[in-house]
């Protein structure tokens, strides 16, 4: 420290030094706060982020599922399609018969 630096440090007055220590400790009261609020939002920012992937792991299921669905249900409109031929076919032949 220079001379200078000394002398100034050494003319403040106990209120000036008091009110520099209050804002000293209100600073690192607000740091503490900062980092506290600063963990608490990771720790938010993963959860939703593992909420994310959760809930993109049971849309692609779904989307699966209908994939199947659709595909089961055109099997089954064949099959109906198939059923319903011969049916007609059958009745042609039996109004023929007749």
């Amino acid at each position: 420290m220079s001379a200078n630096a000394v002398r100034e440090f050494a003319e403040i007055s106990a209120d000036e030094f008091h009110t520099l220590e209050e804002k000293v400790y209100r600073t690192i009261e607000m740091l503490k706060s900062a980092r506290d609020g600063r963990a608490a939002a990771e720790h938010e920012s993963t959860r939703l982020r593992e909420q994310i992937v959760k809930r993109d792991e049971e849309l692609a299921s779904l989307r699966r599922e209908l994939g199947d669905a659709r595909r089961e249900r055109e099997d089954v409109r064949t099959r109906v399609e198939k059923i319903l031929k011969h049916i007609d076919q059958l009745t042609e032949e039996e109004s023929a018969v007749q």
